[in-house]
């Protein structure tokens, strides 16, 4: 289930055109009972109307379109980058879309490195080599059976 803050907001963050202005992107079993629940409360705090999704999609299930609606509705999006983020396609997806929507409705993004340097996520080097070799078999593997 997905959370969202509902305090109300000053007018300077105005959700006008955005539905949120925060949304959390994030692999939940890595950070989300630690780092990201406290960033989430601090922003939360009356001042950030915030989006965060708290389930676990099961492996090879799509992202659902409230996802995405949040995604394409929010002015800041937040990447936390951690140890296994990049090992699930939907996090890529996610950041496929939300580096998207910061080309094309300017949507403001901010990194966070978590236990993570930032040269490894972009070099793809350590744990982010190790995710986007498995994610390559993968993807041929799928080429295999759809050929046959």
């Amino acid at each position: 289930m997905a959370t969202t803050s509902g305090s109300q907001r000053p007018s300077s963050f105005s959700t006008s055109k955005w539905r949120y202005n925060v949304f959390l992107n994030f692999r939940g079993e890595d950070t989300h009972k630690s780092f990201t629940n406290h960033l989430y409360w601090a922003l939360d705090r009356g001042i950030m109307k915030t989006f965060r999704d708290n389930e676990e999609l099961p492996r090879g299930e799509e992202i659902s379109p409230d996802i995405l609606k949040a995604i394409e509705g929010s002015r800041i999006a937040i990447i936390i980058f951690s140890k296994t983020y990049a090992h699930s396609r939907r996090w890529l997806e996610e950041l496929v879309k939300i580096m998207k929507c910061e080309k094309e409705k300017g949507q403001k993004v901010f990194p966070i490195f978590y236990h993570v340097e930032s040269s490894e996520v972009r070099n793809q080097t350590g744990s982010y080599k190790e995710a986007f070799r498995n994610h390559e078999r993968n993807a041929d593997e799928e080429r295999k059976k759809i050929k046959e």
